[in-house]
């Protein structure tokens, strides 16, 4: 495959400004994705809750794209609270293992004093190879 595409799987909801995935050849840079539902509304009354459903809106861009969780090369975590995410570091890597697996991709975790929607606790931001 040669050229860019634009990828905006419907259940994640129009995007507004931003693609949610970009193909470019055998990479796809998945964009920033929260705990927003289709109706653009953060979800998850918790940090672990946040987590898995930024994580699946991550996965479905992605499996929209061609790739499944195992093309994961990179992957970054905006975290709001880092003491919060490290005390939920256990359940936290529950949904990892039910979501991903043993496949772990090179990641790095950010504390950030917030994030576009105010009501977010965590955004994941990945590539992936799909070669």
């Amino acid at each position: 495959m040669t050229g860019i595409e634009y990828i905006n799987p419907p259940e994640l909801g129009r995007p507004s400004g931003f693609s949610h995935a970009v193909r470019a050849g055998d990479t796809v840079y998945l964009a920033g994705e929260t705990a927003l539902d289709a109706e653009g509304r953060i979800v998850g009354g918790t940090l672990v809750e946040q987590f898995e459903k930024a994580l699946d809106n991550m996965l479905t861009a992605l499996r929209a794209a061609g790739g499944g969780p195992e093309k994961l090369v990179s992957l970054t975590i905006y975290i709001v609270d880092l003491q919060e995410y490290k005390a939920a570091m256990r359940d936290i890597g529950r949904v990892w293992k039910k979501m991903i697996g043993d496949h772990y991709p090179a990641t790095a975790g950010i504390g950030v004093a917030r994030l576009w929607d105010i009501e977010a606790r965590v955004e994941v931001h990945g590539v992936a190879y799909l070669g």
